[in-house]
């Protein structure tokens, strides 16, 4: 099985993610909240980001095949974390913006149907909330 990332220590609550295949880096920080300096993603902020990303190009493919028109899609992503130990995610709350075509209720109902069912929303643990509000606009 091939190498997906290799991840280093830098120190400082710091690490440098590095995506094998393409080279591509990700710098990750601790957030100030949790000793860090909070000048990179934490790794939370990766965890509530992945399930943006997933979600995007899951529906992506599915316009990419020609079985959703062609769309605009946006996401802000705000991540919760628990107020008390253990510290983790406790809900993610995901605003997907949708432009640049009308789509009728079939198509809608399509739509947040692979958003609740990309790999990332499978894979995350049930605690953790995950609220996806759709907005559409023509």
């Amino acid at each position: 099985m091939a190498i997906t990332s290799k991840v280093v220590y830098q120190g400082q609550l710091r690490t440098e993610c590095v995506h094998v295949a393409s080279g591509q880096v990700i710098l990750t920080d601790a957030p100030t909240d949790n000793h860090g300096r909070g000048q990179a993603f934490s790794p939370t902020d990766l965890t509530a980001t992945s399930l943006a990303t997933c979600i995007l190009t899951t529906v992506g493919i599915v316009i990419e095949q020609g079985r959703l028109p062609a769309l605009q899609l946006e996401a802000e992503v705000i991540k919760r974390m628990s107020a008390d130990a253990p510290r983790r995610i406790v809900r993610i709350e995901i605003d997907l913006h949708v432009r640049g075509a009308q789509l009728d209720a079939e198509q809608q109902a399509r739509f947040e149907r692979i958003a609740h069912t990309c790999p990332v929303a499978l894979s995350l643990h049930p605690d953790i909330v995950q609220d996806v509000r759709f907005h559409y606009h023509t």
